[in-house]
């Protein structure tokens, strides 16, 4: 298994901290992403303290959990590291959150470290890259936009 990344990002016009207050609560991702299944924290854990572990479940079962591995508000920024159970053949997922300024306004990525074999690559790309990341971030532009 090789080490990879993978990184999807845009540029919004809307100041950084106005994207951080709809991005930056570690539990509410499925509140603005419109295809990942309502998530929730186990063992009341606080959004805001590295350790907490979001569950992703449909119709009961938990697809995904993700623990929070640190998150700096100042610097608008959390890391997550993919738990089992895991849909694809990947080893040490890490994903960043992350918004910077921008002369356009603001710079959102998302961006991953993982181990995988080479035939693995495209299937994240989908998978991650394209149907969470960019379908995310297409969503964020969207609410971003309409409420101007």
């Amino acid at each position: 298994m090789k080490s990879r990344t993978l990184v999807r990002s845009t540029v919004l016009a809307a100041t950084p901290d106005a994207v951080w207050a709809v991005i930056g609560d570690f539990g509410a991702l499925a509140e603005w992403h419109p295809h990942l299944p309502p998530s929730s924290l186990e063992e009341g854990g606080d959004p805001e303290v590295p350790g907490a572990v979001r569950v992703f479940a449909v119709d009961g079962r938990i697809v995904a959990r993700e623990r929070l591995l640190d998150r700096d508000a100042a610097a608008r920024a959390y890391r997550y590291a993919l738990l089992e159970p895991v849909v694809l053949p990947v080893r040490d997922y890490v994903g960043t959150l992350a918004v910077r300024p921008h002369p356009g306004g603001a710079e959102v990525t998302w961006s991953a470290s993982y181990r995988s074999a080479d035939d693995v690559v495209p299937q994240v790309e989908a998978l991650f890259g394209d149907g969470t990341y960019g379908t995310g971030l297409a969503a964020l532009r969207e609410r971003l936009t309409s409420s101007r």
